[in-house]
């Protein structure tokens, strides 16, 4: 039986656990109001531990701060894991960042990314936001699964994030 909950920060190292192999079909880009398809397969390898470090080192001042770290284990093995920002975004008014989204291959396709988003919609809407932002990855599975749970392009992208993330998209999505 797979739980959802909130974790401490001593979970966050156990992301490694996190099978994140993935086979990509498309790519999309986002340019001048119009999301275009490419089709590129591709395969994601699992973490470098060079990867997880710097998860690691951009998450925890996040999670420090107000954030919060959602799971989804499996017995005791991590296979999910949600990351909800705790400050507001400069440019959107009552807006939290949804930081970190992951969901261990073999897992996925079973609602477990959605019930760590509901949990983070919950935790959001209990600080008063009244939407959440993504920058996804710019696959056809990430931006389907998102599509298909309420986001939708950003109307204003948030400028510190789009440096960090040119490639993404941005999405946002009311909280109701």
């Amino acid at each position: 039986m797979i739980t959802v909950k909130e974790l401490d920060l001593s979970w966050l190292p156990r992301i490694k656990e996190i099978d994140r192999t993935e086979e990509i079909e498309a790519i999309y880009t986002y340019k001048n109001e119009t999301l275009a398809k490419e089709e590129r397969k591709k395969v994601i390898p699992n973490w470098s531990p060079e990867g997880i470090s710097e998860i690691i080192h951009t998450l925890s001042p996040i999670i420090k701060n107000n954030g919060h770290l959602v799971g989804a284990i499996d017995q005791d093995r991590l296979i999910g894991v949600a990351v909800l920002g705790g400050e507001w975004l400069p440019m959107h008014e009552k807006t939290l960042q949804m930081a970190f989204l992951y969901v261990s291959n073999g897992y996925r396709r079973q609602k477990v990314a959605q019930r760590l988003i509901d949990h983070v919609v919950f935790r959001a809407k209990e600080k008063g936001a009244m939407q959440l932002y993504v920058s996804a990855t710019e696959t056809n599975s990430a931006l389907g699964f998102y599509f298909r749970y309420g986001f939708t392009i950003a109307k204003h992208v948030d400028p510190a994030l789009f440096l960090k993330e040119p490639l993404d998209i941005h999405l946002t999505m009311p909280i109701k």
